[in-house]
């Protein structure tokens, strides 16, 4: 029986994986608090967590210590300063575009398009971001410019998830996006979904866009779900969550205009 090399890392001691266990779920527990949720009881905080509620109750009360939890005298939990402090760092540090130009990224390579943010300022919709396609033929737009908030997919989709009544604001509304075929510009074609923040406020959206040669209308709808998919990563992150809390057809289910 040969003797191991010197220097070769063995396994990991249990205590370490224990805790490496711990750490996560202490996250987990802290994960489990809502934008709504003033306090949850120990009942809601196992039943959202999956611990058993001693497993939960030992964490609580050693994020207790630290002032990440808190007590109160009915026995429900609330969340403590050092937690209201770590969100406050993180908001005072924030960048956007470190979060918003790794999706538009993403969401050129998997649709071979440009991809945008709007905001809205205004009357007007204005590109924050931009990444552009592969293709040598694509639509260009500059960042910073502002463009019409009743043309175009991007608008529409700002308007409709800003309270706008009638059509096609009701319909955009139900299906959680918006496409558009020449309607800003002859020959351009879009898709765009809303990107929300706490609370589910309204941010903006996220769009593709190119020649309409290419983004034909049963093109555009093959890729909705795609849009919907990177314009919901961008809501969970703007919002601080990793939580896909999203109802139908995209749209968050707490939404209301």
């Amino acid at each position: 029986m040969s003797a191991s090399p010197p220097n070769t890392p063995g396994p990991a001691p249990e205590e370490e994986s224990t805790g490496v266990s711990a750490v996560t779920r202490a996250l987990r527990l802290l994960e489990a608090f809502g934008t709504s949720d003033a306090q949850l009881t120990l009942a809601e905080l196992s039943r959202r967590t999956g611990m058993h509620k001693t497993t939960a109750l030992r964490i609580a009360r050693t994020l207790a210590t630290d002032h990440y939890l808190v007590q109160k005298e009915d026995g429900s939990w609330r969340l403590g300063r050092a937690a209201g402090w770590l969100g406050a760092c993180y908001q005072a540090t924030f960048n956007v575009h470190e979060v918003v130009e790794p999706v538009l990224r993403e969401l050129t390579i998997e649709t071979g398009e440009s991809a945008s943010f709007y905001v809205r300022e205004g009357n007007q919709r204005t590109c924050l971001a931009r990444v552009d396609g592969p293709r040598t033929i694509r639509h260009h737009v500059r960042v910073g410019i502002g463009l019409p908030l009743n043309l175009g997919a991007p608008g529409r989709v700002i308007l409709a998830f800003s309270g706008e009544p009638g059509e096609p604001y009701e319909t955009i509304r139900q299906r959680g996006y918006h496409l558009s075929l020449g309607e800003r510009e002859p020959e351009v074609s879009s898709v765009s979904a809303p990107v929300f923040s706490m609370g589910w406020r309204l941010l903006g959206s996220v769009c593709i866009s190119g020649p309409t040669s290419r983004l034909t209308e049963p093109r555009l709808k093959e890729l909705a779900q795609t849009v919907i998919k990177a314009a919901n990563q961008l809501s969970y992150a703007l919002a601080g969550s990793r939580k896909p809390a999203a109802g139908p057809a995209g749209a968050p289910a707490a939404w209301h205009p």
